[in-house]
């Protein structure tokens, strides 16, 4: 069904050793690799000037920028940037926007470094300290934000210049009036592939968050490698209508470069799938045609309902769709089924459903699944240019270690972090589980298996592999679930606190859980997994559905808007005492 894509057969070389030790490798070679990423665009706007590059919504459509708009843009903006002389990281407060990804690109065009931090550190006052770590980590030379109004507060933690693009309160310089007369063009030939484009922060979930340093080279090197496993993202340019935030690995190094690498349009989505925005998403998907689509499985899920009552929408989404790539967790198999009912029907045809592996210590992606798989969960082989290193864990596990062209070298201003990042060999330890599709077919690829510090032992000893059977939970609770945390150290039953999704009913409160009409229905599905799993540390036991949410402030979501659950856990104690309670009302019991 997929047969009009140009996809690449699996191939993967393995490697035993002696110690038990697995070392995979791709069975292809890595393709060139542009020295920056100001090349790019240097291409695009050469090869073809008047194709739109970017665009945000304007009114009732859009406002589109060209790729020769886009290039003369930038070396503006990136003259503007030597003539003040900024020589520091310049921090970007705000959300994604075509002013953001301009001044991106101006800073990574001539050598300077940007570090684009989650919207909710400026806009929610609880969590205005971790902002003001973030200054203090990485002591910026320029800060940017969209305005001066909303992020005024955010701009006054700051003592160095400022910039908007709008300017309201008269706290910041607008960025129309970044211009200068230097040459940028030694500047840009002085840029290679050592040289740091951009500190991204990690989530945060265990510690305070790490920046990691991110070369220019390190992204380069992903796009040629997501070019050899996925080639038909260069015979037809990409395009993309996409929400992903560009302060996370995925939505700006990933998503963002794979536009620009390939000459392709990114359309903006100003929408999220959280219920007060989905709206716009569906909007902004009715007018563009994407040729890819990328989202977290809850918003594939809420995309799938809205479809199945609009049939414009499917017809549009569709149309023109080579790829479904999912991230995050695993795609339940019910809205995987979905859609490919409704590609046949509306195109006839199957785009590729898969999904990939990395961190943003790997720029990100480290793993690909580039063929079709049956099913979903499976990350894939290692692209081209990627040795994995599975070392067995003594409890059927493998702990995953990468080395690659697009693995960091080490976190910003942090040596003691980055020594104890590497093992002895020079292998990222990643702290992720695997396990093989199929041992005897290194070409069924790997299945993604957990984090390794998030397992616990129940109070008989027993292990409990809490990412995994998170995973399985989100995909049998869909809708009903935003996320859950995995719960029962020192207990004797594993069981689960759940933040409701866009499904959850509410009902009763009663000290911070909720007893809703879902609590049947969450029942009901853990009942179903108990019939496939057994054991004391697989069976989910029992869950309590949480009335207030998770809050940024208190460090219990990372700026990733992932849930940091030890954070979690230590905060909201009472309640996993009440989870607990065989006569907690509110306690949802097996």
């Amino acid at each position: 069904m997929t047969g009009h894509l140009d996809l690449r057969p699996h191939k993967v070389v393995r490697e035993d050793r002696a110690d038990g030790t697995i070392l995979l490798r791709s069975g292809y070679e890595m393709s060139a690799v542009d020295r920056c990423t100001g090349v790019w665009l240097d291409r695009w706007a050469a090869r073809t000037p008047d194709a739109v590059f970017l665009a945000e919504r304007s009114g009732e459509g859009w406002n589109t920028v060209t790729y020769d708009e886009a290039l003369t843009r930038v070396r503006d903006l990136a003259a503007g940037l030597l003539a003040r002389g900024v020589d520091g990281p310049i921090l970007i407060l705000s959300g994604n926007s075509v002013d953001h990804a301009l001044l991106t690109l101006a800073a990574q065009y001539v050598g300077l470094v940007t570090v684009p931090v989650a919207v909710q550190y400026s806009l929610i006052p609880t969590a205005r300290a971790r902002l003001e770590y973030v200054r203090d980590l990485v002591k910026p030379a320029l800060v940017y934000a969209a305005d001066d109004d909303a992020f005024g507060p955010a701009l006054d933690v700051f003592e160095c210049p400022k910039l908007v693009s709008r300017v309201v309160s008269g706290r910041a310089t607008a960025l129309d009036g970044l211009t200068g007369s230097v040459d940028v063009d030694a500047a840009h030939a002085g840029v290679g592939p050592e040289t740091v484009a951009k500190l991204l922060l990690t989530s945060g979930s265990t510690s305070d968050p790490k920046a990691v340093v991110t070369t220019h080279g390190m992204m380069t090197t992903n796009q040629a490698q997501i070019r050899d496993g996925l080639p038909f993202v260069s015979a037809r340019p990409p395009v993309l209508v996409d929400w992903l935030p560009w302060n996370h690995v995925f939505g700006g190094s990933h998503n963002f470069n794979l536009v620009l690498a390939n000459g392709g349009t990114l359309y903006i989505d100003d929408g999220t799938p959280i219920p007060a925005k989905f709206a716009r998403t569906v909007e902004n998907l009715g007018l563009v045609s994407g040729t890819i689509s990328f989202n977290v499985p809850i918003g594939f899920a809420q995309l799938v309902a809205a479809m199945e009552r609009d049939a414009a929408l499917r017809e549009t989404y569709f149309r023109h769709l080579d790829m479904i790539f999912y991230a995050g967790a695993s795609l339940p198999q019910e809205t995987w089924s979905i859609l490919k009912r409704m590609a046949t029907e509306e195109a006839g045809r199957m785009p590729l459903i898969t999904s990939s592996w990395g961190l943003t210590e790997t720029a990100p992606a480290a793993l690909l699944q580039h063929v079709p798989a049956k099913g979903a969960g499976i990350v894939g082989v290692p692209m081209t240019g990627v040795t994995v290193k599975l070392v067995d864990d003594g409890a059927g596990r493998m702990d995953v270690r990468v080395k690659g062209g697009n693995v960091f070298s080490g976190y910003h201003d942090a040596p003691a972090k980055t020594d104890e990042a590497f093992d002895n060999e020079g292998f990222f330890i990643t702290g992720d589980a695997m396990r093989f599709v199929d041992p005897d077919n290194m070409g069924k690829g790997l299945r993604f298996d957990g984090r390794l510090s998030e397992d616990f032992k129940l109070s008989t000893g027993i292990w409990v592999q809490a990412a995994q059977i998170r995973l399985e939970m989100l995909a049998l609770l869909g809708s009903l679930a935003q996320d859950v945390v995995i719960c029962g150290a020192g207990r004797d039953e594993v069981g689960m606190l759940v933040v409701p999704g866009p499904d959850a009913v509410d009902g009763t409160a009663d000290n911070g859980a909720l007893c809703c009409a879902v609590s049947d229905s969450i029942r009901h599905r853990m009942y179903i997994r108990s019939e496939t799993v057994s054991g004391s540390a697989r069976v989910v036991a029992r869950a309590l559905v949480l009335l207030e949410s998770p809050d940024i402030g208190a460090g219990e979501v990372t700026a990733k808007g992932n849930l940091n659950f030890a954070k979690l856990l230590e905060r909201r104690a009472h309640l996993v005492d009440r989870l607990y309670d065989d006569n907690d009302p509110a306690s949802i019991v097996l």
